[in-house]
């Protein structure tokens, strides 16, 4: 009988996950935070629903001084300014999951 106490473990997705999602959802379970892949399997629960709900996470970029540049892709082009204006409070929210100061930059993309 299937362990039914941890729900995040055994629900099924209709696409296939690369084994680094994979791997996020078991870290999660030891709370171990994984790297970057792990930031775009979990952008909403990170970031939380507002801003989760004006952008889209596009890309991480490693810096050769090891931070992260993170580009954002906003749902509607009004969102833009917005978002630009809460870049500080992303940038907290991120380091807050990852435990240290690991986001240099964000930048936006249409």
């Amino acid at each position: 009988m299937p362990n039914t106490k941890n729900k995040d473990f055994i629900t099924h997705t209709k696409r296939p996950q690369s084994i680094a999602g994979a791997l996020g959802g078991l870290f999660k379970i030891f709370g171990v935070r994984a790297s970057d892949s792990d930031l775009v399997a979990r952008w909403a629960e990170i970031i939380g629903p507002e801003i989760s709900s004006m952008a889209d996470i596009c890309a991480v970029k490693k810096t050769r001084t090891g931070e992260y540049n993170i580009v954002l892709r906003p749902r509607n082009p009004a969102y833009t300014l917005k978002l630009s204006y809460m870049t500080d409070e992303i940038k907290q929210k991120i380091n807050k999951y990852f435990g240290a100061p690991c986001v240099g930059k964000i930048s936006f993309r249409r």
